[in-house]
This record gives C-alpha cells, structure tokens and sequence, in this order.
C-alpha cells in the first residue's frame, strides 16, 4: 500500500512540475512575441507563429455595438515595422494566465496599451498555441481594445 501511494504521489509530482515547465514554455513564447514586437523585428514575429495564423480583434462602435474585426497578420507585422522610431510605445503585460493540455495551450493576458508615454487603450490578448516539433506557436490571437475601464490610465 505504500508502493502504491509513494509511486502515485511521484507521479502527481511529476506531472505537476511537467505542466509548470510548459506553462513557462508558453509564457516564453508570449514573452518572445513581445520582444519582437516592440523591437519591431518581423522575422521574429512570424517565427513565433504558424504560417495560417488567426488574427481577430474586438472593439467597440461608434454607436457602442460591439465589432468583431479579422485582420491579416503580415498587414499586423508590417504596420508594426513602420511605426517612425519618433514614436514611443509599449504593451504592458498586466498578468498572465495560462492553460496547457498536452500540445495545446492559451495564454490570457490583460494589457495597457501606451504611446509616447501617454495612454492609448487596454484590454485582453488571448493567444492559442500548438506545439509542433518542441515548439509553441501562435495559432490564433484575438484582443480586445477599449479605452475605459482601465485600470492604470494615469501612470
């Protein structure tokens, strides 16, 4: 009997440390995204992800409705790479929460959104990942964007 709770708890540690490295795993590659991001490197950012990404963004209207908007990654990437270096910005990662079962994870992440050090909007980036050849890649990844109900709009 004592086997047989030695070896289960073994094994429940074992997999408890395997999920944690695979989270740290995901949290690196978003990590890495934003790294390419902000350094506007656009081979960094299409390495990060699979090349029939998802790319999806949720605002709000003129009138308040909500709008689904899909959008083209390399459109994303090549807007991001001509952003004029007279021009400061800067996602700021709030938290992390991230969910792994087995090749698939999402990564859940609040943000604020700053632009030479004035705020421009915050929201939610949700990242869905596959992991192919013993990498995490970026499948899918929608955000939301607003401008109220931020938490650190003056900082």
């Amino acid at each position: 009997m004592k086997s047989t709770i030695t070896t289960f708890l073994i094994f429940t540690s074992l997999f408890s440390l395997a999920q944690t490295s695979e989270a740290e795993a995901v949290k690196a590659t978003v990590d890495k995204f934003f790294t390419a991001f902000h350094a506007q490197d656009s081979v960094g950012l299409k390495t990060l992800v699979t090349p029939d990404i998802v790319l999806q963004t949720i605002g709000t209207g003129k009138k308040g409705e909500t709008i689904l908007r899909r959008e083209n990654y390399s459109d994303l990437v090549k807007s991001i790479i001509s952003i004029p270096d007279s021009v400061a910005f800067n996602e700021k990662l709030l938290d992390y929460s991230i969910q792994v079962d087995g090749a698939m994870a999402n990564a859940w992440t609040p943000y604020e959104f700053w632009v030479n050090d004035s705020f421009s909007h915050c929201g939610v980036n949700s990242f869905q990942m596959v992991k192919l050849d013993g990498a995490w890649k970026i499948i899918y990844l929608i955000d939301t964007r607003r401008r109220e109900g931020c938490e650190g709009q003056t900082n």
